[in-house]
């Protein structure tokens, strides 16, 4: 929910039911109560060390979603991406290659899981303005937009897992890459 006084609202976590639901389309950008929500998830989001926001992770069931890849004690290999707001967003794949990698959710703290996403995809979108946008994203950025995608549908990474052995604690994350820069 909406702190009045900053706009920082509280990340919804893991259980809660919005993050559960199918977020409704966005009918107009520049209806007040849409260009509220997207100012709240952008003070939010630059609060914390993600890399991405769903609207429905500050409970606010609508289909909107910022990509804001940049590099981050939490993902410190991140490319630098200005956050970019998508509206009512959508994605084709544009090959079937699949990459497994690491992932965590504001909503889940303290869990990472390798996840399998398409690697290279085509997004549509509204931007804040309403004008259609597309873009081609590829690996990490790519996989920041899978995610928050998934959010929109009512899904959490940990959904899109093969096996429970993907899944590991922060500890346990940070221990392997840590290892993997030393190696």
């Amino acid at each position: 929910m909406m702190n009045s006084n900053t706009n920082i609202c509280a990340i919804e976590q893991i259980g809660a039911q919005v993050l559960r639901r199918i977020a409704m389309p966005v009918e107009r950008v520049d209806d007040p109560s849409v260009t509220d929500v997207i100012a709240a998830m952008q003070v939010t989001l630059a609060s914390t060390e993600g890399v991405g926001l769903a609207a429905p992770q500050i409970g606010e069931s609508l289909r909107i979603m910022i990509v804001a890849s940049r590099s981050t004690p939490r993902y410190p290999k991140a490319p630098t991406m200005d956050p970019t707001v998508m509206v009512n967003p959508e994605f084709n794949a544009l090959s079937n290659e699949i990459a497994k990698d690491w992932e965590g959710c504001l909503s889940i703290p303290g869990i990472r899981a390798l996840v399998p996403r398409f690697r290279k995809i085509s997004v549509r979108y509204l931007n804040q303005q309403g004008v259609s946008q597309t873009l081609i994203l590829e690996d990490f950025v790519a996989r920041v937009f899978q995610h928050e995608y998934d959010h929109l549908d009512g899904l959490v990474y940990l959904d899109r897992v093969e096996t429970n052995r993907d899944i590991v604690s922060e500890q346990e994350f940070q221990k392997l890459i840590t290892e993997s820069s030393v190696a």
